[in-house]
């Protein structure tokens, strides 16, 4: 199977490919790579989404034509077992029919109108009936807009201007936002990005996950200033640095005794770990939540969600405006109503973790009998594979970036067996309803296959 070692030269790119050790031939890109050279004359970089471009991985972006349950087919006919999902929305699977049906039925009657809808209300109704961390919310476009209001709202309430974050999670593309952690103990946020005004960024302190030191010495030096703490519950967007309970209850803690509000962005783990998401987990009542696609049935929405009383600082209501023409869009709202009516029967989470969790234990109890530096991660639906012989990953600065190498080849076996991923090692996986014991067991001995490859010739 190893004897020998194929250097493949893939046609469809501008340079040689990297030395790849495999024993099936790369899936045709062909039409991928012309429909790729074609979308570069009219997108930054032919996409429309940074991490879609394949950089840290093999070969040319995958072009998707169809997604039908866990699988998806690109434009070259090759089929997959997905396991992006649609970056995680879609937890019941591709074109559901359900959701479907909904949707085909709302858009009889149009797809937009910029006025309130009874079906705005039925999603709000079934989201709060059954979270009891949310009296109140607004739906948004999507979750960078959740995350941008909810700061404004935090900032309006407290009638303070810095936040503070924490390096290794991702709260959307909001300026104040995307910034990362210089040297030292704390310090304000180095923009990661050209276009954001140092003052933007100055506004922002940001110290590393799981240092409870880091957190004190931030509200000592900046004491009555920071209007909110905002973190991912499930940090999701840089690895899965699950953080321990006692961190998250030192964060609501120090929060209250700073009259600071705490954040939970929830736009990956809510509705993912549960109904409740993240907040549900832990027991750990937030100040503001944000939610992401997942509420739409993975069509553009987002919510950002609080008490009564919070919500009533924001327009019309109070003085803190935020707007959105597409705001409670009604198809997206149709494809929620369908989506969280059929998460919120008895059992779903159960099953849907338990499946979860017997695959992801699958996985490791077999990189652990070949002793292979290599660990599953894994909460509710949401796993990530990291190379690695670490017991615990909770910080950004922990993660190897010398091993993405190991995950660019195990990536690129993975598509050649017909299993998806998102094309990053940072980036988690997620498992759905639609993934059946059978794709799951198929599933697994291509992750096999790929381990064995990858170590075999490391």
């Amino acid at each position: 199977m190893f004897d020998s070692i194929k250097k493949i030269f893939n046609a469809n790119q501008d340079e040689e490919t990297p030395l790849v050790y495999g024993d099936k031939p790369d899936i045709s890109r062909k039409k991928s790579a012309e429909l790729y050279e074609k979308a570069k004359q009219y997108f930054p970089g032919g996409v429309n989404s940074p991490v879609r471009a394949f950089k840290s991985v093999y070969g040319t972006p995958l072009f998707i034509e169809k997604g039908d349950g866990c699988r998806l087919w690109d434009a070259d006919g090759n089929e997959f077992i997905d396991f992006c999902c649609s970056w995680g929305p879609l937890i019941l699977g591709h074109n559901h029919p359900k959701i479907r049906e909904k949707v085909i039925e709302v858009m009889q009657n149009g797809m937009s109108f910029g006025a309130p809808t009874a079906l705005e209300t039925e999603l709000a109704e079934l989201i709060v009936k059954n979270n009891q961390f949310v009296e109140k919310l607004r739906f948004t476009s999507s979750g960078t807009e959740a995350v941008m209001s909810a700061i404004r709202l935090a900032r309006g309430v407290t009638k303070r201007d810095k936040i503070l974050k924490f390096e290794g999670c991702y709260h959307g593309h909001t300026d104040a936002l995307l910034v990362k952690a210089g040297s030292g103990l704390v310090t304000f946020g180095e923009t990661s990005s050209a276009g954001i005004p140092k003052s933007f960024a100055d506004e922002t302190i940001v110290v590393s996950l799981n240092d409870e030191k880091a957190v004190k010495a931030a509200f000592k030096e900046f004491k009555d200033q920071i209007a909110c703490v905002i973190i991912e519950p499930v940090p999701a967007n840089n690895g899965l640095l699950l953080q321990e309970k006692e961190f998250l209850q030192f964060l609501r803690k120090i929060c209250d005794d700073n009259c600071s509000l705490l954040i939970f962005d929830e736009v990956i783990s809510g509705f993912r770990v549960g109904f409740e998401g993240a907040a549900g987990f832990y027991d750990i009542k937030p100040d503001i939540i944000t939610y992401g696609k997942i509420i739409g049935g993975g069509l553009p929405v987002g919510a950002y969600g609080a008490s009564s009383g919070i919500m009533s600082f924001i327009s019309p209501d109070g003085g803190v405006y935020q707007a959105g023409t597409l705001s409670g869009n009604p198809v997206a709202m149709a494809a929620g109503i369908a989506q969280l009516s059929e998460l919120a029967k008895a059992g779903f989470y159960k099953d849907l973790n338990a499946k979860t969790e017997e695959f992801t234990e699958s996985i490791q109890r077999y990189a652990s009998s070949k002793n292979y530096k290599f660990k599953v991660f894994q909460i509710g639906s949401i796993f990530w594979f990291a190379f690695t012989d670490q017991e615990k990953i909770q910080r950004a600065e922990d993660i190897d970036a010398s091993s993405m190498e190991k995950f660019k080849i195990m990536h690129r076996e993975l598509l050649n067996r017909g299993v998806y991923l998102g094309p990053s090692g940072y980036e988690v996986g997620f498992v759905s309803s639609a993934h059946s014991k059978i794709d799951l067991e198929k599933a697994k001995r291509a992750i096999f296959e790929s381990l064995d490859i990858v170590f075999k010739n490391k």
